[in-house]
């Protein structure tokens, strides 16, 4: 086509059938998830409980687009509480068949269920003994007839108008592996603080598993003062520090109140001598204290339920051990 008649091609595009096409494809897929509901059934179940019971791991193999959608799967059913990987079938009879042990349980995707590649390794695995779950599109084919349990996830037509591009045969592949890797989580008792251990950089694992331990300033970082020292000494060790407050403490080290900017604000309002009052006339005594154990999250919901901006953080015997505050919540992702 020459550049002219490109240019001409892209000048007559029809919007309104993009949009058409676009609402099709969507309605035919949603239509092959949908038809997969009954088949939520008997080998759905054994295939579950192969699952649930293998002591190793799932290793879930496709070719092509099957493949895309089987890596998806390995990585939704390990996010969600049961050991997998994907395994590459074209590379397995080259090598990694070594991946699979004894104790595993092997997930094939193939729609036509005559995966060249697939078939190749299906000796191997038999040998191996390892139980075989397959999804595939055709239950007569000779992957479905040689698997333990196959699930079916035939569709009656592809969204694509050609019928060749897999579309919604993909679409409901990766759904009902959703719905194997969710099965299993509820089954496992799979709650927040596990999906939190498996994802510990996302902002659920941060907000579960980070404590305050990990993230409050310590040693000189942390600002103290003792109960004798003037305002003027404190202004000047608040100022070292940044962190926007400072402690007061007694001899020992035990945390007698905290002194925080919006206390200097107040301050300022009446006459005050910064370099002959005493701070611990100044400080808000009693302050709210915490332990390094507990989860940053907690801290945050007790700093915004009682609108401070800053924490310390005590031993067992009310000795001053660290602080923080919410630009260290921000920080480490908290927030």
């Amino acid at each position: 086509m020459s550049k002219r008649a490109a240019s001409s091609a892209r000048a007559q595009v029809d919007e309104a059938r993009l949009v058409a096409s676009g609402v099709q494809v969507i309605r035919t897929e949603a239509r092959a998830i949908a038809s997969l509901e009954p088949r939520i059934n008997g080998a759905f179940i054994a295939a579950c409980r192969l699952m649930f019971a293998c002591g190793g791991r799932v290793v879930v193999t496709g070719m092509g687009k099957s493949g895309h959608i089987a890596r998806k799967i390995a990585a939704t059913l390990a996010s969600a509480g049961t050991p997998a990987f994907f395994m590459h079938p074209g590379e397995a009879s080259h090598g990694d068949l070594g991946m699979i042990t004894a104790g595993d349980v092997v997930l094939a995707l193939s729609n036509s269920g005559e995966t060249d590649e697939i078939l190749t390794i299906l000796p191997l695995i038999k040998r191996l003994g390892v139980p075989l779950i397959t999804l595939t599109g055709n239950e007569r084919s000779r992957l479905a007839r040689e698997a333990d349990v196959n699930i079916d996830v035939s569709v009656e037509q592809e969204a694509c108008p050609l019928g060749l591009a897999p579309t919604a045969s993909t679409s409901a592949a990766l759904a009902m592996g959703d719905a194997l890797s969710i099965a299993l989580l509820e089954a496992r008792g799979f709650g927040p603080e596990d999906f939190a251990r498996s994802h510990p950089g996302g902002r659920l694992g941060r907000r579960l598993l980070l404590r305050i331990g990990d993230i409050m300033h310590t040693g000189d970082g942390v600002p103290r003062v003792a109960a004798g020292a003037t305002l003027s000494e404190a202004l000047v060790e608040m100022t070292r520090t940044s962190l926007g407050m400072t402690a007061v403490v007694d001899a020992h080290g035990r945390v007698l109140g905290i002194f925080t900017d919006g206390d200097l604000r107040r301050t300022l309002d009446g006459e005050v001598d910064p370099k002959r009052t005493p701070i611990a006339d100044l400080m808000t005594p009693g302050c709210i204290t915490v332990d390094a154990e507990m989860l940053a999250a907690e801290a945050l919901a007790i700093m915004e339920r009682r609108k401070i901006n800053a924490l310390l953080v005590v031993d067992a015997e009310g000795r001053l051990e660290g602080a923080m505050n919410m630009h260290d919540l921000l920080r480490a992702g908290v927030l």
